[in-house]
């Protein structure tokens, strides 16, 4: 069974994981677990309050297929972990790691944008972080961008990024795309059928 662990942060942005999490645990049954800093609870930008399944700590790549990071306020706060080790940890091992909006940046503060194409809110924003070198492979456009494993994108973009996600870890069906296409309709001029 694949497993993916979500890494929340108090704040965290909750739309961000949330279409991933349904269609992967309600659809394609995958184990989702949820991980905080310390495996307390913590409240989202709408103020779901999430009990976690455990501690970001034990969140290792040996027993989870997937890393996932959403955004959220806790890096305009100041108050965001630091996902270094972790991250370097799943990518190292080939598994997925995925960061969306604000969790983006994040992953470009590790280092791992710098050798594969990514995009997130805004360039600037991954490049205060001294690690960051990947100004080249940076993607500029609303779709979330997967590439080695690596999957990142803007926050206005949960229905690329679960997308993304899903295909990196071989669980892109005609089920799982009929679910997405529900919610990628919006976004199909009008009129048009997805």
């Amino acid at each position: 069974m694949t497993r993916i662990a979500i890494a929340l942060t108090e704040d965290f942005a909750d739309w961000e994981c949330a279409l991933l999490m349904a269609v992967a645990r309600s659809y394609l049954g995958v184990e989702i677990r949820t991980a905080s800093p310390d495996g307390r609870p913590v409240t989202s930008m709408g103020g779901l309050k999430i009990t976690p399944d455990l501690a970001h700590d034990a969140v290792d790549a040996e027993t989870f297929d997937a890393l996932i990071i959403p955004g959220g306020l806790s890096w305009e706060k100041g108050t965001a972990p630091d996902f270094g080790a972790k991250v370097r940890e799943f990518h190292g091992s080939g598994k997925v790691v995925g960061g969306i909006c604000a969790a983006a940046s994040a992953l470009a503060a590790t280092g791992i944008l710098n050798d594969v194409a990514h995009t997130g809110n805004r360039l600037a924003s991954h490049q205060k972080y001294p690690a960051y070198q990947g100004a080249a492979l940076y993607r500029d456009q609303p779709q979330a961008v997967s590439d080695g494993k690596v999957i990142t994108a803007p926050g206005n973009s949960p229905i690329t990024f679960t997308m993304e996600i899903l295909k990196a870890l071989d669980l892109w069906s005609s089920e799982a795309e009929d679910e997405i296409a529900a919610f990628a309709n919006e976004h199909l001029p009008h009129g048009a059928v997805g």
